[in-house]
């Protein structure tokens, strides 16, 4: 077997197990679109949950600091 032919067949193998992550990826994008809409039903906003996700993604700190900043923000601009 060429060097080549071993090149190959291993991006082969990679494009194929990307294209399945890439499968699965999109079902899990629609599991989450569902969700959202489940909560959508129950009363919930999709678009402050998908904040609050946002939110809980950062640490503490960081979290902390932009809602300082975003207080300060709101203040010199007279919101809230």
């Amino acid at each position: 077997m060429s060097e080549a032919t071993v090149s190959d067949e291993q991006l082969r193998l990679f494009i194929e197990r990307i294209e399945r992550m890439e499968e699965e990826k999109k079902g899990v994008a629609d599991d989450i679109r569902d969700t959202y809409n489940e909560a959508k039903s129950q009363g919930y906003d999709p678009k402050i949950m998908r904040q609050i996700v946002r939110l809980r993604k950062l640490p503490v700190n960081d979290r902390k600091e932009m809602e300082a900043i975003l207080d300060v923000y709101k203040s010199a601009l007279g919101i809230d």
